[in-house]
C-alpha cells in the first residue's frame, strides 16, 4: 500500500466510514466514521511520499516506532496517541492494515 487511493478504499472497507476533506485541501483526506463523526485516519502527502496518521493504543506506540523506521509520533498530532505511518514501502501491508484497523477500533468505540 503506497497511494493514497490505496489507503483510502481501504478504511472504506470498514463499517459506516466515508472520506473528508475538512480543510477544503485536496492533500489532506481524513477518514471519519459516519456514526460518531470521529476521524481514524488523516492522508496527506508529506516529504514527496504519503503519509497517513493513526490513533493507537500507548501501549503498542512505542513498539510501532521501534520496530518501523517509517512510524513515527505523528505530525501534528498528539504524539501519546497517534502514529504518522510514512507510506515507503518498509512497512509490511499486513501491519500497515492492522495499525489503520487498530485506530479504527479505538475511535469507533466512544
Amino acid at each position: 500500500m503506497k497511494s493514497r487511493k490505496e489507503v483510502i478504499a481501504y478504511c472504506l472497507t470498514f463499517s459506516h466510514t466515508y472520506e473528508d476533506y475538512p480543510f477544503h485541501d485536496a492533500n489532506w483526506t481524513c477518514m471519519r466514521i459516519r456514526t460518531t463523526n470521529r476521524i481514524f485516519a488523516w492522508i496527506y502527502e508529506r516529504e514527496d511520499k504519503i503519509w497517513v496518521n493513526v490513533k493507537c493504543d500507548p501501549q503498542w506506540r512505542d513498539l510501532w516506532r521501534q520496530t518501523y523506521e517509517a512510524v513515527v509520533p505523528a505530525y501534528h498530532m498528539n504524539k501519546k496517541y497517534w502514529n504518522s505511518l510514512i507510506l515507503d514501502g518498509t512497512i509490511p501491508k499486513k501491519e500497515l492494515k492492522r495499525m489503520i484497523a487498530e485506530s479504527y477500533d479505538l475511535c469507533a468505540k466512544k
